[in-house]
């Protein structure tokens, strides 16, 4: 597994004190580590501030780091904790029925095909209309490319909870992008 091996030779590099390869790190890390803290805040400003935090954190306790699991297990963690941490701390009521759309949901004008752009659009707002543990568990499983084994040892849930959120997810998220597409979902993907 190249990414594994790539990242425990970045590790050691930084534990050695070298700073470029913690840039390195981060850099390989950052997307999906603000996908998985926005799958849980639902805000980018806020997914941002504790994503710095998490690499704050992730730099000063690299040297614990162990090389039994993998890096990625190990960072999502932190995400997933500090993001939880950051909603109980906030207080956050999400309202599902608000609409933040402004002009984006425009026709779609060429019916042949929809830009990434627009795609990463308009699946993350679809997203955001998820229960928290829904996207989350859809962004593990799908963007990250984790087994149920390895989400339930980043969140602590069980297999037959993360099924479930994985079940009703794809049907939600499919039922969102109905509701944000209509007909025009046949052009998403």
């Amino acid at each position: 597994m190249k990414n594994k091996e790539e990242d425990f030779s970045l590790i050691r590099k930084v534990n050695e004190g070298d700073t470029s390869a913690f840039r390195q790190l981060v850099y390989l890390h950052k997307d999906v580590s603000l996908s998985l803290a926005y799958s849980i805040l639902k805000d980018l400003t806020i997914s941002e501030d504790v994503i710095q935090d998490v690499f704050i954190k992730v730099f000063h306790k690299l040297s614990t780091f162990n090389f039994k699991s993998s890096f990625s297990t190990w960072l999502y963690r932190i995400v997933i904790n500090t993001s939880y941490n950051e909603l109980k701390k906030r207080k956050a009521s999400i309202s599902l029925d608000e609409d933040n759309t402004g002009n984006l949901f425009a026709p779609i004008e060429n019916k042949d095909f929809m830009r990434k752009s627009d795609q990463k659009k308009y699946i993350n707002l679809a997203l955001k209309q998820l229960r928290t543990d829904e996207a989350l568990a859809l962004r593990l499983f799908y963007l990250c490319e984790l087994s149920i084994k390895e989400i339930e040892e980043i969140t602590n849930f069980k297999k037959s909870k993360i099924k479930v959120d994985l079940h009703r997810g794809r049907e939600n998220l499919n039922f969102q992008l109905r509701q944000l597409l209509g007909d025009d979902i046949n052009y998403l993907l």
